[in-house]
């Protein structure tokens, strides 16, 4: 992972990204909430950054933007495949629903983690669920403002935090 206010990010990875992602996907939930450079977590779910791109505060181009961006979502789509070829085809999570501006300050609320967490970043994820039933792992590309890193994000949760989403429905079950 490159650190927050690298210019010269090394490129993201599969091969960099998959210890990570098996380490997460096996990785005990914490007692307490937690939040740090690797990402943050819970008695209910895990989310670590796999890959942060440089900020975009003197990114005049536009160009800078969107390279970092194919770059990116390139490597999530080789991410997505592998996962796919694992454990399935994923569910394809709409965390604009639930956590979107649109519904207001509150709105995220009812939304459990790790749903609420990458919907303040991004507006889908894709998850599969994990052998043993007992959680599932979800990957994601968000960025929280523009003048911000981009960031390839991983995520573990209870299965129950995707109930609501399951037959296309809101991340808060509406």
């Amino acid at each position: 992972m490159s650190s927050k206010n690298s210019g010269s990010a090394a490129p993201a990875t599969p091969e960099a990204c998959l210890p990570l992602i098996d380490g997460l996907a096996t990785r005990p939930f914490s007692e307490t909430v937690f939040q740090d450079a690797t990402g943050d977590g819970g008695p209910d779910h895990l989310i670590r950054v796999l890959h942060r791109s440089r900020d975009f505060w003197d990114a005049e181009d536009l160009q800078v933007w969107e390279q970092v961006d194919a770059e990116l979502s390139a490597c999530l789509d080789a991410l997505i495949a592998v996962c796919t070829a694992r454990w399935g085809d994923p569910l394809v999570v709409d965390l604009w629903a639930g956590c979107g501006d649109e519904y207001g300050d509150d709105a995220g609320d009812d939304v459990p983690e790790p749903l609420r967490t990458l919907g303040q970043v991004t507006t889908s994820m894709h998850a599969w669920p994990l052998p043993g039933g007992d959680r599932w792992l979800g990957l994601a590309l968000g960025q929280a403002d523009k003048e911000l890193p981009m960031e390839l994000l991983a995520a573990v949760g209870l299965p129950a935090s995707l109930d609501g989403v399951r037959d296309g429905g809101s991340a808060d079950g509406a």
